[in-house]
């Protein structure tokens, strides 16, 4: 039995997650963290991870202000922790490396299966379709209520693409003050925001009268919240480093 500290657990995943380790006879969890406290959990909630019992992983979906003291917590006492939390400041990702060289870290932009494949099928297209002359592409779709743009499963897609490219594109995010031809080695990103969009990403290769276009729809966030449990099963034990949900699905 995998004993998980839910961070952020009174949030809309933490919801999920919650059900999903309620059915799950491998997980249990032995304690929330939330500022905010929880009135539906049967687990006990705490407002500082401090006051937590023992656990083999800690699984992540709070805010960016919250992950500062969870990775001082994680690297102090060497407890594996799964980060889900998007919109994470270049410092903080800078300081999940450093985290992850005292304890097993694993982050994703996104952790749903269908995206993580998603990658490796842009990888394998964006240099046979960029050396044919296709321009690249990327919109994405989220709820109203969501803070960060555009969202961090959009730039892994555009990693994904730019890496198999040789890294040399540039991503572009706003062309309203530009006044010319589009160049060739650069990725747009756009964002979209309303309703209540669980998440869509579509990545397009538009060509000479062609155009390909590889989307993802998630209709629940349970889909990520699935992806969060299991990457807390393969996480727990690891020795330390740094790992993706590339590594749970290889």
């Amino acid at each position: 039995m995998i004993r998980i500290i839910l961070h952020g657990c009174s949030g809309r995943m933490g919801h999920i997650i919650t059900g999903i380790c309620e059915g799950d006879f491998d997980t249990q969890i032995v304690a929330g963290v939330d500022v905010f406290g929880s009135a539906y959990a049967d687990y006990p909630v705490y407002r500082s991870l401090e006051e937590c019992p023992e656990a083999d992983v800690i699984i992540d979906f709070s805010t960016a202000a919250a992950i500062d003291e969870l990775l001082s917590y994680a690297a102090a006492r060497k407890i594996p922790v799964v980060v889900c939390t998007t919109g994470l400041s270049e410092e903080q990702t800078k300081e999940l490396h450093k985290t992850a060289e005292k304890t097993a870290v694993l982050k994703s932009a996104n952790m749903s299966v269908g995206i993580n494949l998603l990658e490796v099928l842009i990888a394998q297209a964006a240099p046979k379709l960029a050396a044919a002359g296709f321009d690249i592409e990327i919109v994405e779709k989220h709820h109203r209520t969501k803070i960060d743009a555009p969202s961090g499963t959009a730039i892994a897609l555009a990693d994904a693409a730019n890496e198999a490219l040789g890294g040399d594109y540039e991503y572009v995010y706003d062309r309203s003050v530009r006044r010319e031809t589009r160049p060739v080695k650069e990725i747009g990103l756009s964002a979209v925001r309303g309703g209540t969009i669980v998440g869509d990403h579509d990545v397009i290769f538009a060509g000479q009268d062609e155009v390909i276009t590889l989307s993802h729809r998630a209709y629940s966030r349970a889909v990520f919240g699935k992806g969060a449990v299991e990457a807390a099963k393969f996480l727990a034990g690891k020795e330390a480093g740094f790992y993706t949900m590339g590594d749970v699905l290889s």
